[in-house]
């Protein structure tokens, strides 16, 4: 199999996984519980083919229907592990490698799955990115202090100093329970230092008004 985290190569068709307030960022790896019957389908087959799967949002987090409307940038990932259950379930980590633009839904289709025919042109640096010291790591940090003082979650510093700031700025903005089109604007920062100004701003905001809600962070 062509690695597409070297070659640019990726596919310009790939499945997607629809899940609300769900973000994939290039560099970073997120778990997954496969139960649903289309999407431990799309599992498999992306298992048996490239091993890619797309993350994208509903643009509407109120949407209950089959299948809602997307928004129109997401993060094709790599299945970097994968884990069946006696219970049927399928344990994944994929692994982001570029964001992706949508140009359109694959209408004519023969699986249960939706698929996306996407472009990556806008985000070709994602394949390449390096450690931005720019980044500014103290405005950064007593921002998370001041949101997790507001929310009472005491976190492991010890692990989030230790962390490079574009690898702690990406784990942030994928694990904090941000409203769905704050995840979004995340995600679709143009650069780690851009995505950072708005992780601090809404941080700031999130313990200015203690909103946020439970925090699932390093502990």
């Amino acid at each position: 199999m062509t690695d597409p985290t070297t070659k640019l190569d990726l596919p310009s068709v790939i499945p997607v996984f629809p899940l609300t307030g769900v973000i994939l960022l290039p560099g970073a790896d997120l778990p997954l519980n496969i139960f649903e019957q289309r999407y431990l389908a799309m599992t498999r087959d992306a298992v048996a083919g490239p091993h890619l799967i797309g993350m994208i949002q509903p643009s509407d987090p109120d949407d209950r229907s089959f299948e809602p409307p997307l928004y129109r940038i997401g993060c094709v990932g790599r299945l970097s592990d994968f884990r069946d259950t006696p219970d049927g379930r399928i344990l994944i980590t994929l692994t982001g490698i570029a964001r992706f633009e949508v140009e359109r839904e694959l209408t004519e289709r023969t699986t249960s799955y939706r698929q996306m025919v996407v472009r990556y042109d806008r985000f070709l640096d994602d394949l390449a990115r390096e450690n931005d010291h720019t980044l500014d790591r103290t405005a950064l940090m007593e921002a998370l202090k001041r949101f997790l003082e507001i929310q009472g979650v005491n976190a492991d510093w010890n692990s989030l100093t230790g962390m490079r700031p574009d690898t702690l700025v990406d784990a942030l903005a994928m694990s904090v329970p941000f409203a769905p089109g704050e995840k979004q604007a995340l995600l679709e920062a143009k650069t780690v230092n851009d995505r950072a100004k708005i992780l601090i701003t809404l941080l700031e905001m999130a313990a200015a008004t203690g909103a946020g809600g439970d925090t699932p962070l390093m502990q």
